[in-house]
């Protein structure tokens, strides 16, 4: 959920994560809109934090385009929250 003031995303990222993901992926705000299916208004007030709150399923639907882009978001694990290319499954 998006509060004034808080860099927090509802479904567990952060918008220091999605910018990081967007900034790997090179993609412009627009970009990702386009990708996301979404209005370029929505990333910006997202990535702002400022606005109307942005929906659970927008949201959603800004993760899974990155996730099919091959970003995985990772978690605090003692070194904070971060993005990285998924790492490429081997065939056997």
């Amino acid at each position: 959920m998006i509060q004034k003031g808080s860099s927090k995303i509802s479904l567990i990222r952060t918008i220091d994560q999605l910018r990081a993901a967007r900034g790997l992926l090179g993609w412009s705000q627009s970009e990702l809109a386009a990708r996301a299916g979404l209005s370029l208004p929505t990333v910006k007030r997202l990535e702002g934090g400022f606005g109307p709150r942005v929906s659970d399923d927008a949201q959603l639907k800004l993760q899974k385009a990155i996730e099919a882009a091959g970003i995985e978001f990772l978690d605090e694990n003692g070194g904070g929250r971060g993005v990285r290319f998924r790492k490429p499954s081997r065939s056997k």
